[in-house]
């Protein structure tokens, strides 16, 4: 019997003739891609390829030339970006005066609660426990990416955007990012990921997505 089209699986995020400029020249593009859920796929290309400009392009914080985004199906709009799409980037974008738990209480009034999960709880999923009424500011570096990681956590959002999610993680916290990422897909959940690091993906090898320099 032929396979109906009609009853494929719908993309969890899907790019069609994605196209990102910038001072009228093209940065990447154009692009077509498909995400599905429980898929963690890694973003590939030289420096300059655009993969970080894709990220916050697929996060709504940059705008594509051309071509459509697709989430479960609809058209990505910024009224739906909060609670579902999760974006961690170079910057944790935390606040130094307040503490770690403060933080977090901050990110569940912006992106939600996801069923079964504190601030608390999740900062002892990332060997924060104990750090919860630290200010930010004292944090080493590692460990304010670990609360941006718990962060993730807390937050229902499907879809995680994570640039360089392994960044200033010795390897325990590297191990800790694929154990996120593992538990994240088999809820249902996608990422998408850049990462120059050796260590990345040491608990298996993704579906890569190669991002190359427009001519």
């Amino acid at each position: 019997m032929a396979h109906s089209p009609d009853h494929d699986p719908i993309p969890l995020l899907e790019a069609r003739g994605l196209v990102f400029a910038r001072n009228d020249e093209v940065v990447f593009g154009p692009i077509d891609f498909r995400l599905m859920a429980g898929e963690v796929v890694l973003v590939e290309g030289d420096n300059g390829a655009g993969k970080t400009t894709l990220l916050k392009v697929l996060s709504g914080l940059l705008v594509a030339e051309a071509g459509e985004i697709r989430l479960n199906g609809d058209a990505l709009t910024l009224a739906r970006l909060s609670h579902q799409v999760a974006l961690l980037g170079h910057l944790a974008g935390l606040k130094g005066d307040l503490t770690a738990e403060e933080n977090l209480r901050f990110a569940i009034g912006l992106g939600g609660l996801r069923a079964g999960i504190t601030p608390v709880l999740a900062l002892g999923s990332v060997g924060l426990e104990g750090y919860e009424d630290v200010p930010v500011r004292q944090l080493s570096a590692g460990q304010r990416k670990r609360v941006a990681l718990a962060r993730l956590l807390l937050v229902p959002a499907a879809l995680w955007l994570l640039d360089e999610p392994y960044a200033n993680l010795d390897r325990g916290g590297i191990e800790l990012v694929n154990r996120l990422l593992d538990e994240h897909a088999r809820r249902g959940g996608a990422a998408l990921v850049t990462s120059h690091g050796a260590y990345a993906f040491t608990s298996g090898t993704p579906r890569r997505l190669p991002l190359r320099r427009a001519a």
